[in-house]
């Protein structure tokens, strides 16, 4: 089904031309046309499957339609887990509405950038807010912002919320906003936690689902590499040598590995940087466009990236540390394949790790054939865990004589 049969306005299919959409993705065929006809959502869906358009361009075409005079009020607020997702977001609302004759005013506002800039930013008049749950939370802690008007309640990444402790604050937020509002939900997993959350904010939602979109077949090379842990980096090192790779981004555990492996890799005269939560937001932002630009060959990140990162040009995915779930899997390895485009993506895995990954392919329902590079063999046997000893029986005291103990005891007293 083209675009042009989903009921959107020309001004909004001439930008979707432009902007290299083709035809719509699957999540985007089946949810455009419900947010129009007003229907509350929950859909569930990965990470590269469109859904930041399946809801951006309804909501414009909604805004639209309903003309207003004076200052701008808040009739959409989208709430996400991360600071990249809000200005991903941010950019898609601004690149779709670029023809609209009445473009609406949208707000960002993340962690690690002056809150009274951003509060001031919101009271000068604003249509659309797109915000991290924290940052969300503080700036309604001042009670300077009006919230009577929002008509679209949208949440992005829902499950990765849970992560932050969004559950605590759902009250807090659902009190500030009106009775009366479209809410949106989207989200890769629905644990009982959040199917929860879901009950709390949604009112008759009709859910969507839409499989067989795990970036696990046709678009991404996987490829599982056995190696010693000792010998991931000069592996990595030798891969990125011989393979040429142009745009590479590597999975780390840990905001500690990610800085020490990049000052590692940058003296052996690699363009390398690290990428994690404890940077200031503006050299987030600089070490992005970097790699963007492809000044940076390498970042080295944690799974902060894994969602929310929009960079079509990523050739590989190193996962030096296995993520510690299959849906962590599925996300991180989906940053490469992006619009059109074919990637590869590696997993490094030892003795200790091959349960784990074993695990991770029966969820992601799929098995790969270990590889051995020459060089970085993966030699022996997983080392056996010593199982504890068995007790001795008749040395320990059985429950019966610890129970004629403690009665004894307290016929004592």
């Amino acid at each position: 089904m083209p675009f042009s049969k989903l009921g959107l306005s020309q001004n909004l299919l001439h930008v979707v031309e432009k902007s290299g959409f083709s035809k719509p993705t699957p999540i985007q065929e089946k949810v455009i046309p419900l947010v129009l006809e007003r229907h509350d959502i929950m859909a569930k869906a990965q990470t590269g499957s469109g859904k930041s358009a399946s809801f951006v361009l309804p909501i414009l075409e909604l805004l639209s339609r309903n003309s207003y005079e004076g200052k701008a009020k808040i009739k959409v607020l989208v709430l996400t887990p991360t600071r990249e997702l809000t200005q991903q977001i941010v950019e898609t609302f601004n690149t779709f509405s670029s023809l609209m004759s009445k473009k609406p005013k949208v707000v960002g506002v993340i962690g690690g950038e002056g809150i009274g800039e951003q509060l001031f930013a919101i009271q000068k008049g604003c249509d659309v807010l797109v915000a991290t749950s924290g940052r969300f939370l503080d700036i309604l802690s001042k009670k300077q912002m009006n919230l009577s008007h929002v008509d679209f309640f949208v949440l992005d990444e829902a499950d990765k919320m849970l992560d932050f402790g969004f559950a605590e604050e759902l009250e807090l937020i659902l009190e500030a906003l009106p009775k009366k509002r479209q809410n949106l939900l989207f989200s890769a997993t629905y644990p009982p936690k959040m199917l929860s959350i879901a009950s709390k904010i949604t009112q008759n939602p009709i859910k969507i689902s839409i499989e067989h979109e795990e970036p696990t077949v046709d678009s991404i090379t996987q490829r599982a590499i056995l190696v010693k842990r000792e010998n991931r980096a000069p592996l990595l090192r030798h891969l990125l040598k011989s393979q040429k790779y142009e745009l590479v981004l590597v999975f780390m555990s840990s905001k500690r590995a990610a800085e020490n492996i990049a000052a590692k890799f940058r003296k052996h005269g690699f363009r390398a940087e690290s990428f994690h939560g404890d940077l200031y937001q503006e050299d987030r932002n600089y070490t992005l466009e970097e790699f963007k630009s492809k000044k940076l060959q390498i970042l080295f990140a944690t799974d902060l990236v894994s969602r929310g990162l929009d960079i079509n040009d990523i050739t590989c995915i190193i996962n030096f540390d296995l993520p510690r779930s299959a849906a962590d899997y599925i996300h991180r390895i989906g940053r490469t394949a992006r619009a059109g485009k074919k990637g590869i993506a590696i997993s490094f895995i030892d003795h200790e790790d091959e349960a784990h990954f074993r695990l991770i392919e029966k969820r992601s329902n799929i098995k790969l054939q270990r590889e051995q590079i020459e060089g970085f063999e993966l030699l022996g046997e997983a080392p056996k865990k010593e199982k504890g000893k068995e007790p001795v029986k008749g040395k320990g005291k059985s429950k019966k004589d610890r129970a004629r103990e403690a009665a004894a005891g307290q016929n004592l007293t």
